[in-house]
């Protein structure tokens, strides 16, 4: 197969790579069996940048390993994807696992309160109306109506 990019293009390429692997070894690092899995299309790709017209992007490591260079990966148009992204990451984990919890006491106390008397609604149901009233809560107040209760429970 034969592609051509132009110099701008392959930027871009090497932008949705780089976005790629930090996403892949953000936080578990590179020894994972995903971040193995693309590491040698990594290298072939940033491997390409020069011939690209894209050299500036790329930098060679003392193990010989290429990285992108801080003109890539320190690009303030990246860094405000991975922030975010990030931000997007924690809002809709914090929505879901609240959800889960509350959905789980909702169902003890239902059962302690009436036991084998009318059946719950679905529990997709449920969960979408204790999300949507978290989403409402955290874009009204963001965090500042969070309590931490250190070794209790809420």
């Amino acid at each position: 197969m034969k592609a051509a990019f132009t110099a701008k293009e392959y930027r871009q390429l090497l932008e949705l790579v780089h976005l790629g692997m930090w996403t892949v070894t953000g936080y578990q690092g590179e020894d994972t069996a995903a971040a193995k899995r693309y590491y040698a299309l990594d290298q072939k790709l940033l491997e390409l940048a020069t011939e690209a017209g894209c050299a500036d992007l790329v930098e060679k490591h003392t193990d010989g390993s290429l990285q992108p260079a801080p003109k890539l990966s320190e690009d303030e148009r990246l860094r405000e994807i991975q922030s975010e992204f990030q931000n997007d990451v924690f809002w809709h984990e914090l929505v879901t696992r609240l959800a889960d919890r509350e959905l789980a006491g909702d169902h003890v106390k239902r059962a302690m309160d009436t036991p084998g008397i009318e059946p719950p609604p679905s529990r997709d149901d449920q969960l979408k109306k204790i999300e949507d009233r978290y989403w409402a809560e955290f874009e009204k107040h963001d965090l500042a109506n969070i309590v931490l209760l250190r070794g209790g429970r809420g």
